[in-house]
């Protein structure tokens, strides 16, 4: 039916197709999720570095210092989120082995003296003076594009040890040597369950993921065992409130509880936290999601977890839209990027809680650091971008 020059859905009166189209060409909903999640991250980014300045360690700082760089850092992100979001799903899947390379080259220049930079006994950072990149955080992106060519690639060989299974595992191995020299076992351990959850999805024999998922358990205890001061964290975690332990190894862990505990239902009100007073260390970035449950309370953790489980649930229907209509590359980056940003918000909150021992990873989108959260916004414009094409195909167009 037709008025004029313009044409009506007859499914949705009052609107024209093209303007139903438009409205509907990308996922608002995750994008101010997303949008959400950042700006709540700064806030409590500033909140839990305010005090800092009273240091010794940041006596140079402002009380501002954090939140300038948080909130530079996220206008960087969403900035390289939008170009990102204009490259091709196919590109990526063109350039996926090459990007996955450089990363493994920038790995390998973080461990040579005088070019990667050491920060807190870790040697994680490329200095380029105005910023500082962790090749660590690329990986976590590039190898969910790796894995998931690789799949697309070998598909045929899926069910083979030799040709199938055996070159991603020394690919993931060689990152995880690097890793663990810098050391970084936290960076490894979601390295290796993206790539394993890609191989997973892409269908892998069952009987070797049932044995490669043992064989890297015993891996990763042997590696915990033979490190004197990773066992000794293991037995704090276990009992955080012995004596020896609450001042020691489990420290953190011992205040972040404390921190839980202040603030109960609904928080001790944004600004009042008493643990980011020097007694929680570093807890704008690892132990951010403490703070938050000190100020905002289980209703300010429940909202943070909702809004993560919104993203990753997105994260597998799009990507199961996208295998639907034969984007089996797109469908599995799409899945990939769900189960980094899942497996690294679990094992934050994890850590945060008292469920998991000790490790040094941020929580996405939110802790302050310039490279998690370019990371994050890259990874997540892919995402649009796999959703915006699966609705583009649906309709009959091209990218």
């Amino acid at each position: 039916m037709k008025l004029g020059a313009r044409s009506f859905d007859p499914a949705q009166p009052g609107k024209t197709l093209s303007q139903r189209s438009t409205m509907s060409t990308y996922d608002q909903p995750l994008v101010w999720v997303v949008l959400l999640l950042m700006l709540l991250g700064m806030v409590m980014v500033y909140s839990a570095s305010i005090s800092l300045p009273d240091s010794r360690k940041y006596a140079q700082y402002s009380n501002a210092h954090f939140l300038i760089r948080q909130a530079s850092f996220i206008v960087i992100s969403l900035i390289a989120g939008l170009l990102t979001f204009r490259v091709k799903i196919e590109d990526w899947q063109k350039l996926a082995p090459y990007l996955f390379v450089g990363t493994l080259i920038l790995l390998l220049l973080v461990l040579i003296p005088g070019i990667g930079k050491g920060v807190n006994g870790a040697r994680r950072w490329l200095s380029f003076r105005v910023f500082n990149i962790q090749p660590s955080e690329l990986m976590k992106l590039f190898v969910v594009l790796y894995a998931a060519d690789y799949t697309v690639r070998k598909q045929q060989f899926m069910h083979k040890l030799t040709k199938g299974f055996l070159p991603m595992a020394g690919a993931v191995g060689l990152v995880g040597l690097l890793l663990l020299l810098e050391p970084d076992l936290g960076a490894f351990g979601v390295i290796v369950c993206i790539a394993m959850g890609i191989l997973f999805l892409g269908g892998i024999n069952g009987v070797w993921f049932g044995g490669i998922g043992a064989t890297l358990v015993a891996t990763f205890s042997l590696v915990i065992m033979l490190s004197p001061w990773r066992r000794e964290r293991i037995f704090a975690y276990l009992n955080p409130w012995a004596e020896e332990n609450a001042l020691g190894k489990a420290y953190q862990l011992s205040h972040s509880l404390i921190a839980f505990g202040r603030g109960e239902l609904f928080g001790v009100g944004l600004g009042g936290s008493v643990e980011k007073l020097h007694y929680l260390p570093e807890a704008h970035t690892d132990f951010l999601l403490a703070v938050i449950g000190e100020e905002l309370g289980f209703v300010g953790v429940l909202a943070v977890v909702v809004m993560f489980y919104w993203i990753i649930k997105r994260a597998f229907d799009i990507g199961r839209q996208a295998i639907a209509i034969d984007l089996t590359f797109a469908g599995l980056t799409a899945k990939g990027i769900g189960i980094w940003i899942g497996v690294q918000t679990f094992v934050n909150m994890g850590v945060n809680l008292g469920l998991l021992p000790t490790k040094g990873l941020t929580l996405p989108l939110m802790s302050y650091g310039g490279s998690g959260v370019l990371i994050n916004c890259v990874g997540l414009a892919i995402l649009l971008r796999i959703d915006y094409e699966n609705r583009l195909r649906m309709r009959g167009g091209r990218p």
